[in-house]
């Protein structure tokens, strides 16, 4: 126990902790809240450990949820926030490298700590008692090293997911893996097989969406992507014979990805935003490399990827979309851009300029200062365009299906080419978004329009 540590507990913590103290039963905040507090960084989530068996844990407290009771997880409610109060316990064996096939409740903390992955979310702490740090967690965070828990085999074959976590927290923290837990990674990377998309898909999105996604290419090297992300292998492999480029693809995007923003779709859409070039690969009677149709062809493999992954719908339409203009190299003029900010979306936007600046500081200098200065124009152009109100959408048309109803318009899909043949007009020239000219133009057109559609 190291006695003169001391960490600031929240109040409706501390009230839980007490509850627990007060009934005669040991407790602890456990986990990730204490590694994050020893390095000064804000803690998602504030765990408890205790000697109190579930049932127990539930009369000492009026407002509870069993959210995993088999488990001995006890969802404690004080005030608006919760906090899971855990009994401690030792887990059996783990056949699907996912699940202890039993649990064991114990009245030792050590035995509880041991079951844990890796040493830094292995310690505990209480006010009354200090840090107890029975596994060596405070040297690891010393020495930044992300090292199991005992024999990393062992903790990697309980939980497979281990492996890829491993490489996010690494990625987190910027710490290094300690190398008999590195060798461990890359002799049971396969394992990772065995584990559902979605719980591979929240480990995968928090490592990308850290301040060192480049990280990683340490699970390149250990031998995970080829099993959870093999496209991003093939990249890896691809060259890019090029002028503009000094990277193969893998490790252009690795670059590029440290300079977007650090969300979901912007970081998901960099990493998978060249996946098509591995299949679009043409080399020239020079010797250049050319990858004509990439982003078409990447749409699609991204698509699979994502869908494969578990992600959401609206996730995968946006890195869709973005993936397929990356490669739009629009000139800074108005009337593009309005075009731009209708095709992609007003939301999207600022995320493929994100993307392109990004795309552009993860390949060679060539021409690089000309893209960006180009990049910086069009978002002054586009804020300037959105300031103004100009129309974009047609919902921002002068004239609406029920003008066109009322010209004698049939209702059906005619309406929707009329309405769309109107914006195309006002993309071009705001200035003619008039009820009475678009009304008169559409008139005029009617026929012409209907007949083309």
């Amino acid at each position: 126990m190291i006695n003169d540590m001391r960490i600031k507990i929240p109040s409706t913590v501390k009230l839980i902790l007490d509850g627990l103290h007060a009934r005669g039963y040991e407790a602890y905040i456990v986990g990730g809240c204490v590694r994050d507090s020893i390095l000064n960084r804000e803690p998602d989530d504030w765990d408890i450990t205790t000697s109190a068996l579930p049932h127990q844990i539930k009369q000492c407290f009026q407002r509870t949820i069993d959210t995993g009771i088999q488990h001995g997880t006890v969802t404690v409610l004080v005030g608006s926030r919760t906090c899971e109060v855990t009994t401690y316990r030792i887990d059996g064996q783990y056949s699907d490298s996912r699940h202890p096939d039993s649990v064991t409740f114990t009245r030792k903390l050590e035995e509880d700590l041991l079951r844990r992955d890796f040493t830094i979310n292995a310690m505990a702490y209480n006010e009354e008692e200090g840090l107890v740090d029975l596994y060596g967690g405070m040297k690891d965070l010393q020495r930044k090293k992300i090292c199991c828990v005992g024999n990393a085999s062992d903790r990697f074959a309980e939980d497979a997911l281990r492996i890829l976590r491993a490489v996010r927290f690494s990625a987190q923290l910027h710490f290094g893996i300690d190398r008999l837990t590195a060798l461990a990674m890359m002799d049971q990377a396969s394992s990772l097989r065995n584990i559902s998309a979605e719980r591979i898909c929240s480990e995968l999105i928090k490592l990308i969406c850290s301040d060192h996604p480049e990280y990683l290419r340490v699970a390149y090297e250990a031998g995970i992507t080829r099993v959870i992300l093999p496209e991003f292998d093939d990249m890896m492999e691809t060259a890019q014979n090029s002028p503009y480029h000094i990277y193969n693809v893998g490790d252009h995007t690795l670059t590029a990805m440290q300079y977007t923003r650090k969300d979901k779709v912007t970081r998901l859409s960099m990493l998978l935003h060249d996946v098509g070039k591995p299949s679009c690969r043409e080399m020239d009677e020079y010797g250049n490399d050319h990858f004509r149709e990439h982003a078409a062809a990447g749409v699609g493999i991204a698509t699979g990827i994502m869908r494969r992954l578990k992600l959401d719908n609206d996730t995968i339409l946006k890195v869709r979309t973005l993936i397929q203009y990356h490669d739009w190299w629009m000139k800074a003029d108005e009337k593009e851009i309005r075009h731009a900010l209708h095709t992609v979306g007003k939301e999207l936007f600022p995320l493929l300029l994100d993307i392109q600046q990004a795309d552009t500081m993860g390949k060679s200098e060539y021409r690089r200062d000309e893209r960006l200065r180009r990049i910086a124009q069009v978002g002054r152009y586009a804020a300037d365009i959105l300031q103004r109100g100009d129309p974009i959408d047609l919902k921002d048309l002068a004239v609406s299906g029920s003008d066109l109803l009322a010209m004698g318009v049939p209702s059906g899909p005619g309406i929707g080419r009329m309405l769309n043949a109107a914006l195309e007009i006002v993309l071009d020239n705001p200035y003619l978004n008039t009820r009475e000219y678009l009304l008169n133009y559409l008139k005029n057109h009617r026929n012409l329009i209907l007949t083309e559609g």
